[in-house]
């Protein structure tokens, strides 16, 4: 047991108080007997022994010290963070869901059922005319995509890849994970595709373009149908990532556009936990002619009944089972709590309140008309800048990124915030851009742990609290 008085080891600080570390508290030694090699293990170890009082307060005031969508928004714009209902979680924890995946498929008729429909309503959402839910997260689906594309043109000899530079750093990665040479696509004045380079980009080795739509400033590719056609001419394929379809629900759909392929992220489209590569949900949907490639199992309707099944030319499986099971509940509870009007509205909200949240800010945002984002320039270090929104209260935006914004200040409110929120973070960020650069460089303060150095943060991470003895 430790005699050392608390305060003189702990890490975390609060309204002038330190709270030590659970394992700066009572701790007791623990013989280890295991059968594995003696070089391998150790004879014993020193573990916190806290009472169940010292124990849920500890986690309450972790969970006090950490900054959550329950807390406030997370306007981190792109692959935005934004509140999920609790209804949700209620219809998860239904005991009809607790089935094992293993029984027949006439043992589970109902899963089947819900999995078939969630499978139509995604189809109906996106225009198009088959989806897989088996991808674990959009990264994933994203990749599932690609690899459906890549079977697609098997014996074409394809071998390029075109990805817009404002593109999310997946699509580079995903591309480039398949095999694929990936070509950088410039945008024009306006943040958009620049068609013109596009036409002489493409070729006989274009196997697609990966776009979304509106892109990462929030715009609308307004040359669209444009841009498809020039792609189908050269015998590519149109890719659509998902991230941004939370602002066209009901308003226009990436099948109509000519989008070949795409992958829907639930949890900002459809109010699931966000991912972080699993476990969440990235389905994603094809045109007819990509539907044999899909992987298995799909889930069809035959005589009134559902049946999994495995498509023709199938690129095999990319998860076990149908996927995350769950997640796909909480999605498809969602989508029909709303109903169509609902998620018309789901786009607009999230629309109107990026349009307001710019409208209400001193820095500048430089394109535009966009729609449920915006890429203000910060007159500082962003970084700067997202460091002392802590300060008031807030999550600050994704910063210096895209890189065509000169210090990025990425933001997305999405539909979930109200007016007083956004006033709030509107607040916030006129009151960083009131501080003088030297003081923002010293922020945060008011945080339970102040400004670390990042880049010896992240070669030499601490992932255990015994890393922190002797010091």
């Amino acid at each position: 047991m430790s005699d050392e008085a608390p305060h003189q080891q702990a890490r975390w600080y609060a309204g002038g108080q330190y709270e030590p570390l659970l394992s700066e508290k009572r701790t007791e030694s623990v013989d280890v007997d295991s059968s594995l090699p003696d070089d391998l293990t150790r004879d014993e170890l020193e573990l916190p022994a806290p009472s169940e009082p010292e124990l849920a307060r500890h986690y309450t005031h972790l969970s006090q010290m950490n900054y959550g969508v329950e807390s406030g928004p997370i306007p981190l714009g792109s692959c935005t963070m934004k509140y999920n209902p609790s209804f949700t979680e209620d219809v998860a924890a239904h005991p009809g869901n607790r089935v094992h995946p293993l029984r027949t498929d006439a043992d589970k008729q109902g899963i089947l059922h819900l999995l078939y429909e969630m499978q139509e309503t995604l189809a109906t959402i996106g225009g198009m005319d088959a989806v897989t839910l088996q991808p674990p997260a959009g990264a994933a689906g994203e990749f599932t995509g690609i690899q459906v594309a890549k079977a697609y043109h098997d014996g074409d000899d394809r071998s390029e890849v075109i990805v817009p530079e404002s593109a999310h750093g997946t699509n580079f990665a995903s591309a480039a994970m398949a095999g694929y040479d990936v070509v950088e696509l410039p945008s024009n004045e306006d943040g958009r595709v620049e068609v013109d380079a596009l036409r002489a980009a493409v070729g006989p080795d274009t196997a697609l373009l990966m776009l979304t739509n509106p892109n990462t400033l929030g715009l609308f590719e307004r040359d669209i149908e444009e841009i498809a056609s020039i792609v189908h001419d050269a015998g590519g394929l149109l890719y659509y990532d998902g991230a941004n379809l939370n602002s066209l629900l009901g308003k226009a759909r990436p099948g109509d556009m000519g989008f070949d392929i795409m992958h829907f992220n639930l949890h900002k489209t459809f109010a699931t936990p966000h991912g972080g590569g699993g476990p969440g949900q990235g389905p994603i949907g094809v045109r007819e002619e990509l539907a044999p490639f899909l992987p298995a199992p799909q889930v069809r309707e035959v005589d009134g009944d559902y049946e999994t099944y495995a498509p023709e030319r199938s690129i095999g499986r990319v998860h076990e089972f149908v996927g995350n099971w769950l997640v796909l509940v909480k999605a498809y509870a969602y989508i029909l709590r709303h109903g169509d009007a609902g998620l018309e509205r789901v786009s607009e909200t999230a629309v109107l309140n990026a349009n307001y949240l710019a409208s209400q800010i001193e820095y500048e945002v430089p394109y535009g008309p966009f729609h449920h984002e915006f890429v203000a320039s910060a007159d500082a270090d962003a970084a700067d800048v997202a460091k002392a929104m802590l300060d008031h209260g807030v999550h600050p935006p994704t910063t210096k990124w895209p890189e065509i914004v000169d210090e990025a200040l990425m933001t997305e409110p999405t539909e979930t915030e109200s007016k007083a929120r956004l006033d709030d973070l509107a607040a916030a960020f006129d009151a960083v851009a009131a501080t003088d650069p030297e003081d923002l460089a010293e922020t945060p303060t008011e945080t339970t742990a102040r400004r670390i150095d990042q880049a010896t943060a992240a070669r030499n991470p601490r992932l255990s609290w015994q890393a922190l003895d002797g010091e």
